[in-house]
């Protein structure tokens, strides 16, 4: 049987995946002051033993006011490092999955309660709220608050913001940068038309909108080591007429290449209201095919790919490169190991689990 193209290795610039499935960046609303926790440790840890080629930190805001809630993950001060460097202590005393950050700012979208408490944001002058900003005063939803446009001072201080979280990626010795365009945040609120009504030279034309944006790249690109990769997440629709759609999705993501970003994950929505998804499993992998078909760079395929047989079918095909997994690794933390199984292949695991092979899979784990 020839071994599965899901887990054989990729080369992301100079990082090297032992196989083709990453876990993908969640956010767990469980920081303090944009501080990890020890919830991050756990979290985190039992991600760090899945079999994954790359673990993804969630959302970690490059300021406070970037935060998507008040228990958001920031990586924008000494504190926010300090606690960071300390998680990746531990997943790196018992793991050498390779450890990537995704570095974000919420935009409009920011300021609000955490996903389990309450849907909405919550108004600057009460607790666990602040102004937020965008790149127009257009609010995300009725009810939330209308945002601060950002005028060249706040265009040219996110830029510094996201340069020095790289910076500090950098420190922590991060494997690679996934920079947030994605999702209705601060980047792509820039990119869509519906969010992004500049009559400057950031709003307008595609080229105007996906300049602020490809400065965010250059700045982390210059900050971060040469020899480090860098990707972007984004939402190749707003599934919304009118707004940021698939043609010009694969037309930012060719910008992107060219600016010398080494792999684009495609996922769509989150930037309006009114979007009208028809979720099914794999239902964001044709969105990543045309992506893919224009671009040489690797692409990650993400949404609803929960059966190992569908995973390997996407990358035997060439619909994308890689598999992301989020919530069906909080699932089942070891999807990795069983999609091994199912599949014929082997995966890394710690020697504190390997008596826990089935005996009719003597040679799933690697030795």
């Amino acid at each position: 049987m020839s071994k599965p193209k899901l887990f054989t290795p990729l080369r992301i610039r100079n990082l090297e995946l032992e196989n083709r499935i990453v876990i993908a960046p969640m956010c767990q609303y469980s920081a303090e002051e944009g501080c990890m926790t020890d919830w991050h440790t756990l979290h985190l840890g039992q991600l760090a033993q899945s079999g994954a080629g790359l673990l993804t930190i969630e959302a970690a805001a490059v300021s406070p006011e970037g935060r998507i809630t008040y228990a958001d993950v920031g990586l924008y001060d000494d504190k926010t490092e300090e606690a960071m460097a300390g998680v990746l202590k531990t997943l790196r005393k018992w793991s050498n999955i390779p450890v990537g950050i995704q570095l974000a700012h919420a935009g409009r979208k920011a300021s609000t309660y955490k996903l389990w408490d309450k849907h909405g944001q919550i108004p600057p002058d009460q607790q666990g709220g602040w102004q937020t900003l965008a790149p127009s005063a257009v609010p995300y939803s009725e009810g939330y608050t209308l945002p601060t446009a950002l005028d060249s001072n706040g265009l040219a201080e996110i830029r510094s913001q996201f340069a020095q979280a790289a910076k500090r990626a950098a420190r922590l010795g991060i494997d690679l940068i996934q920079i947030h365009a994605a999702h209705g945040y601060l980047l792509h609120q820039f990119l869509s038309p519906l969010s992004n009504q500049r009559t400057d030279n950031y709003g307008g034309s595609l080229e105007n909108r996906a300049r602020f944006p490809l400065e965010i790249v250059d700045a982390v690109r210059e900050a971060f080591p040469a020899d480090k990769a860098i990707s972007v997440r984004i939402s190749a629709t707003d599934w919304v007429e009118g707004g940021f759609n698939l043609e010009e999705a694969v037309e930012f993501s060719k910008m992107l290449e060219a600016r010398g970003v080494d792999a684009i994950h495609v996922s769509s929505g989150g930037l309006h209201p009114d979007q009208q998804i028809e979720v099914y499993p794999g239902y964001q992998v044709p969105l990543a095919r045309a992506v893919k078909a224009a671009v040489k760079i690797p692409v990650v395929a993400v949404g609803l790919i929960t059966d190992p047989e569908h995973a390997e079918s996407i990358v035997a095909s060439g619909d994308a490169d890689i598999i992301g997994i989020a919530r069906g690794a909080l699932y089942n933390p070891r999807w990795p190991w069983h999609a091994a199984a199912e599949l014929g292949a082997q995966v890394h695991a710690p020697d504190q689990y390997l008596r826990c092979q089935p005996h009719t899979l003597k040679n799933l784990f690697k030795s």
